[in-house]
């Protein structure tokens, strides 16, 4: 049977018990598959990376290493939260890794929205091995591929174009040297969340914004520049504030800004003023295959407006997505 088809006898893991048996199942069959090598695992903090690594730890313990790459393209503020919560409060082997210039270097001038992802996998995969190189007896990849990466990424049916593809699944280089571990690559992400949950890991852990594996790279649309990076990290860490702020952060699913490679006239200080738009992506899903827009209070998006195009150099306008999945994916690119 093919390893990335999950079995149509398969339960939906929807309560604690379901969890603790998939639990029990992963474990036995990761300590089969790794008896006493070592793991590296690619620790963005997401609940993805964050369940595999809770599963991980409770299968093999310190054969686990986990690695934390910040690629540049990370959320104001996010590497140093990883590293608070993993390093300080959940005591991991973890090795952090600034490759911030490393991989804008490779991203410069290169616009589809393809290529940027499979130039940032093969890229993780090339700190990874690197890395590893520095350990001894690192035989295998740890990763957070679920079964939405999967489906997006693989032709469904003859003639039809794939969704997208995923750094974790269409960008792996195929001379790497480790063997993937992926224990939760069966489940849809609501039932990642009931496995987090029973595995003990804290609720805002569990429930955590998502955020791709290329991150910024996919909402920095069209060719990647510093500036523009710069103004996309800013003006999302506004909305994330102003949705606490609300309440909303609790209520939407996922919440974020794409600043597009393009821009229109404004006025700034009574004269003309080229900027780039921001536009809000607010989405409702349980399982990333589908998805709806939250319906927003005018009022928040006026605050939210008002601070972005004063507060972020760079940006002039302020626009708000209203298109479900399907028609629109939840990410741009």
């Amino acid at each position: 049977m093919d390893s990335n088809k999950r079995p149509d006898t398969m339960a939906r893991i929807t309560t604690k018990e379901l969890a603790e048996a998939f639990i029990d199942e992963q474990i036995k069959a990761v300590r089969e598959q790794v008896g006493d090598k070592k793991v590296l695992l690619a620790l963005s903090g997401g609940v993805d990376s964050s369940v595999v690594a809770a599963l991980l730890i409770k299968a093999i313990g310190k054969q686990l290493v986990c690695v934390h790459v910040n690629h540049g393209l990370m959320r104001k503020g996010e590497s140093e939260n990883v590293i608070e919560v993993f390093r300080n409060r959940l005591d991991a082997n973890l090795v952090y890794v600034d490759a911030t210039d490393r991989f804008l270097g490779k991203l410069e001038n290169v616009s589809d929205p393809e290529q940027k992802r499979k130039i940032i996998g093969a890229e993780f995969i090339n700190v990874f091995d690197e890395e590893s190189a520095k350990l001894d007896g690192i035989s295998f990849l740890a990763q957070g591929t679920i079964y939405p990466d999967i489906l997006e990424s693989i032709k469904q049916a003859e003639g039809k174009k794939a969704v997208k593809s995923h750094h974790n699944v269409g960008g792996l280089p195929e001379d790497m040297e480790m063997s993937l571990v992926e224990p939760i690559k069966l489940l849809f992400k609501d039932e990642v969340r009931v496995v987090g949950e029973a595995l003990g890991l804290p609720h805002e852990m569990v429930y955590r914004q998502p955020f791709p594996g290329p991150g910024l790279g996919v909402r920095c649309l069209g060719a990647i520049t510093r500036d523009r990076l710069h103004a996309l990290r800013e003006a999302d860490a506004i909305l994330r504030e102003e949705f606490d702020k609300a309440g909303l952060a609790g209520k939407v699913w996922q919440y974020f800004v794409v600043v597009p490679d393009m821009k229109s006239v404004g006025v700034k200080d009574d004269s003309r003023y080229e900027g780039w738009p921001a536009i809000i992506r607010a989405v409702n899903t349980t399982d990333a295959m589908t998805a709806t827009i939250e319906e927003l209070p005018y009022s928040v998006l006026h605050k939210i407006t008002a601070r972005i195009t004063n507060e972020v150099p760079g940006i002039n306008r302020v626009l708000y997505d209203i298109t479900p999945k399907p028609t629109g994916t939840i990410e741009w690119e």
